[in-house]
């Protein structure tokens, strides 16, 4: 599957090339070298083996726009215990390469929301710059014969150029990772059979540069050589084309720009992907437009940022400059529509944006924005370091979550679209929502769908469940003193982390699902949580009783409770909660549209007998006055089967509807007797 005549052709003119940029390129193995004679992870000055260490890596781990290295010295300073932690779990080379990232990268955003603060007021970056290729740049510094760089825009070019059959797809970080350490040894491997390259590498190298036995360094090297020619858009270079100039790549030194659309004219979804458009300089009346020197300032290949104001202000597009300005036009591209635009609310909330030029001034069309402004927008949006320059390509399934919309969620719950337009509304508004209703209306199952619906996707990565008992506390849901060896240590609760991991993920919606809410006592579970919860103390903060520590549930976490409605043993919520929750009943689905063509599926007279019987029961159930509506036989008893036969609705009608009347009418067994006779009658 590899193009073989392809790389054939690449690797001729690299050896061309290769001693004409070696001046700029010679630093990868000189960073090699300096890595391997000054780390030490048992150092007691973490911070200063790192500075050694990392001290000639030049543009790999810093750039104009990218302060890996930095962030990484700064938080060893605080916190070396912590980095050698982390750093000694990354270089565990008995445990799964991107496991390791991942964790790596987790540990990052962890520590990234707990120095925020004093970040800012230190006037510092709120991002970590941590992120899979400065990763994998420590692993190859540390391991330069196992691992290689990873870097999304020139993973996807080799991919592309030499057809290896190893997508590299925006999103799909764990299989992206894999795929671009295998190719990479692909390459190596024909590289290594090359005849001359050794003998040309040799040749070049110092006593300050790595030997690089095993060609790791080179193959990166010849990597960052094919994407930088291919970006050009000048393909194989020949031998007439003059001297290799390599240096920075073009997206270290370009700038960064967010475009109103005006609504009156023109609007985002107005243009297809790819597609230039132009804008004008001036307005009708000839006047220049405001900011009118940013117009002058940008430049082919800077990206853009694609904002509507109207009918809701959102960021809604990724975009770049495709031609600089004319004296009449700038020419731009749209590259990308958002799945997940990013609210103006959001923007402002965002401190690492609360100097944008945009929210500034307000006025204009062309803002510009800084190289920290714009990667705080992707992290918002979700993107690598490279997604905006890129061409969109369908998301790799393996990786990716499955889409999901109101139409599945129609399919698979058996409700109404009016009533789940309600539904779905009631939780948006109050942030908070009970399911009630009897066992068997399916609430836990319509929960986590609808989550995905509003989510569009099944990213249970985003979706927390719990099920409250009576002996549930405050300690196992936000935090408290738990036994640890001979003594106590204070342990953080499942909605703590969860808010946490959701606060760090602001361009995201989060969902805590809670089954069988009514069974914890909740004002003693949340304790003073339970006024962050309402909407309007959304993001404010209140210390904790058991840390000094100000604490804050996000807006973008939504809280889902569920409640069995038949539950005798259970008083009944108390006001205090039923004020910060929107309650929403579920009643048996027999008569939706979606069960009734469930059950002409199944093309079963006994079952269309049963349901009809069922459905009488229920009528007798609502109407009796120490029961009623809440007490209704569930249509999941008879869900979820492709086949019907008799045996199995013998076993729902003996084993899960029966014992339930003989609960509800424990004192009159006539009636027991008489529906157990009526049910049983439809298999005769």
């Amino acid at each position: 599957m590899f193009d073989d005549a392809r790389f054939s052709e690449w690797l001729k003119a690299y050896k061309r090339d290769l001693p004409g940029f070696w001046p700029e390129e010679r630093y990868k193995w000189v960073a090699v070298k300096t890595f391997q004679d000054n780390f030490d992870i048992n150092a007691e000055n973490l911070r200063g083996t790192l500075e050694a260490s990392l001290a000639d890596c030049g543009n790999l781990l810093t750039t104009v726009n990218r302060f890996a290295a930095g962030m990484l010295m700064g938080f060893a300073e605080q916190y070396p215990d912590r980095v050698r932690a982390m750093l000694v779990d990354l270089f565990d080379e008995s445990k799964d390469l991107w496991e390791r990232i991942d964790s790596f990268k987790k540990e990052c955003d962890v520590w990234r929301d707990e120095t925020k603060d004093w970040n800012e007021s230190q006037g510092k970056s709120y991002s970590h710059y941590q992120d899979e290729n400065s990763i994998t740049t420590y692993l190859w510094l540390r391991y330069p014969t196992r691992h290689y760089i990873y870097k999304f825009g020139i993973a996807r070019t080799l991919w592309q150029e030499f057809k290896t059959g190893r997508p590299i797809k925006r999103g799909a970080y764990a299989s992206n990772v894999r795929n671009d350490e295998a190719t990479y040894s692909e390459i190596r491997d024909r590289l290594a059979a090359d005849p001359d390259l050794r003998g040309i590498l040799d040749s070049l190298l110092d006593e300050n540069c790595d030997h690089d036995e095993a060609l790791h360094t080179l193959v990166v090297d010849f990597g960052h050589y094919v994407w930088h020619w291919v970006k050009k858009g000048h393909g194989i270079p020949q031998p007439e084309g003059g001297e290799v100039e390599s240096g920075p790549e073009p997206e270290d030194e370009c700038g960064y720009w967010w475009l109103n659309a005006a609504p009156a004219i023109w609007s985002w979804s107005d243009i297809g992907c790819d597609e230039e458009t132009t804008y004008t300089l001036y307005n009708d009346d000839g006047h220049k437009r405001r900011i009118f020197q940013n117009f002058l300032d940008a430049k082919a290949g800077d990206p853009i940022v694609g904002y509507a104001s109207s009918p809701t202000r959102q960021v809604v597009a990724l975009g770049r400059v495709t031609r600089e300005q004319d004296g009449t036009y700038l020419y731009f591209e749209k590259t990308e529509d958002l799945t997940k635009p990013v609210s103006f609310s959001d923007i402002q909330g965002n401190p690492a944006l609360a100097n944008m030029e945009y929210l500034v001034k307000q006025q204009g069309s062309l803002f510009r924005l800084t190289a920290d402004e714009y990667a705080a927008i992707l992290d918002m949006v979700g993107h690598e370091e490279d997604a905006a320059l890129i061409e969109v390509d369908e998301p790799d399934e393996d990786n990716c979550p499955e889409p999901y919309s109101k139409a599945d969620f129609l399919r698979e719950v058996y409700m109404s679209e009016e009533r789940y337009e309600q539904l779905r509304g009631v939780l948006t508004n109050k942030l908070n929502l009970i399911l009630q209703g009897a066992p068997g209306v399916g609430k836990t199952f319509c929960a986590r769908r609808l989550a995905w619906s509003i989510m569009g996707c099944k990213d249970d990565s985003r979706i927390q469940m719990v099920q409250f008992h009576q002996s549930y506390t405050y300690e196992d849901f936000i935090m408290g003193y738990k036994p640890d060896g001979e003594g106590f240590a204070l342990k953080e609760g499942v909605f703590y982390r969860f808010c946490k991991k959701a606060e760090a993920d602001p361009g995201n919606k989060y969902f805590f699902i809670i089954d069988e809410i009514n069974r914890g006592n909740l004002s003693k579970v949340l304790g003073e949580l339970m006024m962050l919860i309402e909407k309007p103390y959304r993001g404010v903060p209140l210390t904790l009783a058991y840390r000094d520590e100000e604490f804050s549930v996000p807006e973008n976490l939504y809280i889902i409770g569920m409640m069995n409605t038949a539950d005798r043993s259970l008083a009944l919520i108390d006001y205090a909660l039923r004020r910060r929750f929107a309650f929403f009943e579920m009643r048996p689905g027999f008569d939706s549209e979606v069960f009734q063509a469930y059950q002409e599926g199944l093309d079963s007279d006994t079952l269309n007998q049963l349901v009809e019987q069922v459905q009488l029961l229920n009528s007798e159930i609502r109407q009796d006055p120490t029961l009623g509506k809440g007490f209704e036989i569930g249509h999941s008893h008879l869900c979820g089967r492709e086949t019907c036969d008799d045996e199995w609705l013998r076993e729902v009608v003996d084993f899960d509807i029966v014992p339930t009347l003989e609960e509800y009418w424990f004192d009159d067994t006539d009636k027991v007797d008489r529906w157990k006779a009526t049910l049983r009658g439809v298999f005769q």
